[in-house]
């Protein structure tokens, strides 16, 4: 199970429900990311919160198994999702918003950014980055809305953001919701320098790039390198990192062990490796 302080301080949406969106499009962004654009369906009950929002993504298996969703996902509805035969189950993972169009060309379009990792053909990529590769406009997905984790405290004013390439969507959300006086670092690990995107960020945040040199190398360890050999900042800074579980967890006790307060730091492995 992923490790996370998120539920401590996480800002939820006004409403958590069921929505049933339509691919609209797809487009590769780089050669480890392609971006899915959601619309049409619920999607004018979405409301968007910026910076890492998330949600439930459920992936249909067969036609129909997105009816047999609960409409939230409390332990309860979460139990009654375990009972679903897992031929008729639908694939659930959590995913970024990495955009929201409010005056898109057929009306609000949300754009999912999905890492891909193995091979749709040869079966090495798991289920959601498979449907990444190869959905197509009409088919159907559900979401539930979770909210964000990024709530830094209000007298800290210097951020310092880490994240290997999963976490890429919800550092890019961030950095363009943040205000135009923030200051503080993004340092985001990616497999290669073709992975490299132009992301919009405010003047006084910085924007360094990892390189991940050994392809076998486990995703994060990269980036924890090049953090923990960095001093510190001199100021008080909120600490936000996600990604493969040793690198939120490694940084995390790095940062304490340096003095940053817990309450300073939100941690998220999204995934592990090797599961």
């Amino acid at each position: 199970m992923a490790r996370t302080n998120m539920t401590a301080t996480r800002l939820k949406p006004e409403t958590s429900e069921l929505l049933t969106l339509r691919v609209l499009r797809r487009t590769p962004v780089t050669p480890h990311m392609v971006r899915v654009t959601l619309g049409d369906g619920d999607v004018e009950r979405f409301r968007p919160m910026g910076f890492d929002q998330w949600f439930r993504l459920f992936v249909p298996v067969s036609a129909g198994s997105l009816a047999r969703l609960p409409q939230r996902l409390n332990a309860t509805a979460y139990l009654r999702y375990l009972t679903i035969s897992k031929t008729e189950r639908p694939v659930l993972r959590n995913y970024s918003v990495r955009a929201y169009h409010a005056d898109g060309p057929q009306g609000p379009e949300l754009d999912v950014d999905f890492v891909l990792h193995g091979s749709a053909e040869d079966g090495t990529a798991g289920p959601a980055a498979t449907w990444a590769a190869t959905c197509a406009p009409g088919d159907a997905v559900a979401i539930i809305d979770e909210g964000i984790s990024f709530n830094p405290p209000a007298d800290v004013e210097r951020l310092l953001l880490v994240a290997d390439e999963t976490g890429l969507p919800a550092v890019s959300g961030i950095l363009e919701s943040l205000p135009e006086d923030a200051g503080g670092q993004a340092v985001v690990e990616v497999p290669s320098a073709a992975d490299v995107q132009d992301l919009v960020a405010p003047p006084g945040v910085e924007v360094s790039w990892v390189l991940r040199t050994d392809p076998r190398a486990v995703p994060g360890q990269a980036a924890l390198a090049a953090v923990t050999s960095a001093p510190l900042p001199d100021e008080p800074f909120y600490g936000w990192v996600v990604g493969e579980q040793s690198l939120p967890t490694g940084l995390r006790r790095h940062w304490v062990r340096g003095g940053v307060p817990k309450e300073n730091i939100m941690f998220c492995g999204y995934w592990r490796a090797g599961r």
